[in-house]
């Protein structure tokens, strides 16, 4: 029993000692330009956060609009943080990683997809499916 118990404390230290850190596209260092991750998902809609209520995670700053907004991304930001470490995810998909628009988003299967503009969006959700496939391949790749 305890050589198994050492087993799998020795397997929970290599996972997280090689799991990758995403590097968010910032500017400023600031991820999102500033705009609320969470409120995406809470209040529906791309609202800029404030200087009052921010967090650091993932080697970026985020800004949340509340208290409640903030203490939800704490807890899990995993969650709330958009996918392909917030660069286009329609660009992603081509092969290729571009800034984006916080105005042009979708919540698809509980996940934060941001694009470069709200025409390469339309784009987007014409087949998101095939997209967040292809994109999740090279997203892939980028962490090898």
């Amino acid at each position: 029993m305890k050589v198994l118990s050492i087993g799998i404390i020795a397997l929970i230290i290599t996972i997280t000692s090689t799991a990758q850190i995403v590097k968010f596209n910032s500017v400023n260092g600031i991820a999102i330009k500033g705009y609320d991750p969470v409120a995406y998902f809470l209040q529906h809609t791309a609202v800029e956060g404030s200087h009052g209520f921010t967090a650091d995670w993932s080697g970026s700053k985020w800004k949340f609009i509340s208290q409640a907004n903030l203490d939800s991304f704490k807890i899990s930001p995993e969650k709330y943080a958009p996918q392909f470490g917030g660069y286009c995810a329609y660009g992603c998909s081509e092969g290729h990683k571009s800034p984006t628009d916080p105005n042009a988003w979708t919540v698809t299967g509980n996940k934060l997809y941001l694009n470069y503009n709200l025409k390469v969006k339309e784009l987007w959700i014409k087949d998101t499916a095939n997209r967040i496939k292809a994109a999740n391949e090279y997203w892939l790749k980028q962490a090898q």
